[in-house]
């Protein structure tokens, strides 16, 4: 490796020596950048945050189903509520229909099944009753307490509209902010050796500059794959930039490490969306995901070792990381189901299982920030799988009161959180940290005091727990709050998109996994400024450290993966909605379906 860096090195030690002979260079260097680096942030995330926040998300539409009068409602997701209720996909104004009365499912081999969800005027397909489930065709009679609804595919002209409004929310251009990320990702590592001087190291230049070659390379691999939308990766890419900025300051013997870590992170974000395509493969894995999210919890309690009073780092080699962090990803897994699991297993038990098994070995390993991480998923999940306040009311009663248990009979958790509220009062023993904080990020200002530049980067877990404060620091208060925005842009985004999500494994994993990102983020920030417990969770995506880094992007997978824009997402198969309505358009001939011809017409003129 030094032979390969000492060329490089070599242009550094001159470089910095000039800088050392005429140091009004780096100063002026330094105040420029400084106006600089807050207007290419605003650059880089704009056309990102636009596009995530302004497209409308036109539904898609797999079938309808002809009501008795002739009105077609369409079907807008793979799974669909049928009832009377105003929860239901499927709306039907009928006193013979039971609020949740069924459930009409496609499957990934593309054919579709009804469930009588218990109601109490039965279902029937061309005219026999449903025990449980039956199999739906295109142009069969589908019975809801005596009413009937013909199973249809979407007529020509239907769509057509729906593909002129999909393709009106093609996802806008991202090259513009990959090349002022460029700019960006050039300017702070110029900053970084000027603050370094004689200190500078060779990898601080390729770690920036082997960012920047991957993150074109991943655009251009995706763009011939014809591949669109990259908001979310711009936004992991500033944010991992970042990160590499805040560890070159803070720990630059880490910064091939946290290089490696972003790669990692990039192709578990890769493998798990292309693993995500097929819903039937992920329900077969999601009990070897739980497997894992306790094996990975349940390994660390047992050898790992502690570190700033919790016990969650495994060192091997060398190498030191923590499982918790991929035991999310796991968790999150192994908690979302497909609405026809739901309907079968409509109670949570193993699942609340799972979660107080994960909780408790966390409570053991005195890792309590993740553990509150953990259980506000699991408020998520459970919500989204049951709907049922007073059952999650329940569950958080119990949750206080085994809360009190333990700091009754471990009064010395408690102590952990005295100086919450108070630090200033505080500020030589426990509210050490949170007091260097706020001083450091109110000495920063607007535009901060230049990347390498602060003394915050001395203080224990600067660069972790207090990452936002380092931030503020350095690079300023308005880069600190545009990295915290562009987390919020991404739970808004997920919310916004689940509207017209395909599964409910999508949604609720999505919403799980952009709630754990908000939630986790706002432990870091308010504990870090004493507005919350100093609880010790990083900032995703910028803080220092590989297994923290490697979950966040695999969080962003679950992201991915309910973006229903066309091309757009990698999880999602191109084409799937094209090649249905192919099929159904052959499926409906033999049963008379009175837009057959036309379809079939259409169908091989395509």
């Amino acid at each position: 490796m030094e032979r390969l860096t000492a060329p490089l090195q070599a242009q550094l030690d001159i470089m910095t020596a000039l800088l050392a002979e005429r140091p009004e260079i780096g100063m002026w260097f330094t105040a420029i950048a400084r106006l600089l680096f807050p207007v290419l942030a605003v650059l880089i995330l704009y056309r990102a945050v636009r596009s995530l926040l302004n497209i409308p998300h036109t539904p898609e539409a797999w079938g309808q189903l002809s009501l008795p009068n002739g009105m077609p409602i369409f079907l807008t997701h793979w799974e669909n509520i049928i009832g009377r209720g105003r929860t239901a996909d499927v709306q039907l104004h009928y006193p013979s229909v039971s609020r949740q009365h069924a459930a009409l499912c496609r499957g990934e081999d593309e054919t579709w099944t009804v469930y009588d969800l218990g109601s109490k005027g039965g279902t029937a397909v061309n005219g026999v009753p449903v025990e449980g489930a039956a199999p739906v065709r295109l142009g069969d009679t589908i019975t809801l307490g005596g009413v009937p609804l013909v199973f249809l595919p979407q007529t020509v002209a239907e769509r057509e509209d729906l593909e002129e409004k999909r393709r009106a929310e093609r996802p806008a251009a991202m090259w513009p902010s990959f090349l002022w990320l460029t700019v960006f990702q050039v300017l702070a590592c110029l900053q970084l050796i000027a603050a370094a001087g004689t200190e500078a190291s060779a990898a601080i230049p390729l770690a920036f500059l082997g960012l920047t070659a991957v993150m074109w390379l991943y655009a251009a691999v995706l763009r011939c794959a014809r591949c669109v939308g990259f908001e979310m990766e711009t936004i992991a890419f500033f944010l991992s930039t970042l990160s590499l900025a805040v560890t070159a300051s803070s720990a630059p013997g880490s910064l091939y490490k946290q290089f490696l870590a972003i790669l990692l992170g990039l192709a578990l974000f890769l493998v798990l969306g292309l693993f995500l395509r097929d819903l039937s493969r992920v329900q077969k894995t999601r009990w070897l995901m739980a497997a894992a999210a306790i094996g990975l919890l349940g390994i660390t309690l047992l050898v790992g070792n502690s570190k700033y009073g919790a016990v969650n780092w495994i060192s091997i080699g060398g190498l030191s990381f923590q499982p918790s962090e991929i035991a999310k990803i796991c968790y999150i897994f192994a908690g979302s189901a497909t609405l026809e699991r739901l309907f079968h297993r409509r109670n949570l038990t193993l699942f609340i299982l799972l979660t107080g098994v994960c909780i408790g070995l966390l409570g053991l390993m005195s890792d309590f920030g993740t553990a509150a991480i953990f259980f506000v998923t699991f408020l998520i999940i459970a919500y989204l799988r049951s709907g049922d306040f007073a059952t999650l009311a329940l569950i958080c009663g119990g949750a206080v009161f085994g809360a009190g248990i333990v700091l009754k009979f471990k009064p010395y958790i408690l102590s952990r959180f005295a100086s919450w509220g108070h630090a200033w009062e505080a500020a030589s023993t426990t509210g050490y940290q949170q007091t260097r904080t706020m001083s450091a990020a109110a000495s920063g200002g607007l535009l901060g005091m230049g990347g390498g530049s602060g003394w915050l980067r001395r203080v224990a877990a600067a660069d972790t727990d207090l990452v936002f404060g380092m931030l503020c620091e350095e690079w300023g208060l308005l880069i600190a709050l545009l990295a915290v925005c562009a987390i919020i842009t991404l739970a808004v985004f997920t919310v916004r998109a689940c509207r017209a999500g395909r599964s409910s494994f999508y949604t609720i994993a999505a919403c799980a996994a952009g709630s754990l990102l908000v939630f986790q983020t706002c432990l870091n920030v308010f504990g870090s400024v004493d507005l919350l417990p100093l609880t010790g969770v990083t900032f995703p995506f910028v803080s220092n450290g590989g297994s923290a880094m490697m979950s966040a992007w695999g969080l962003l997978a679950f992201l991915k993966a309910t973006d229903t824009r066309e091309n757009a997402s990698f999880a999602i198969r191109r084409g799937t909605y094209r090649k249905l309505t192919a099929e159904a358009q052959r499926r409906a001939e033999p049963v008379g379906d009175p837009f057959a011809e036309e379809q079939e017409a259409d169908h091989e003129e395509d």
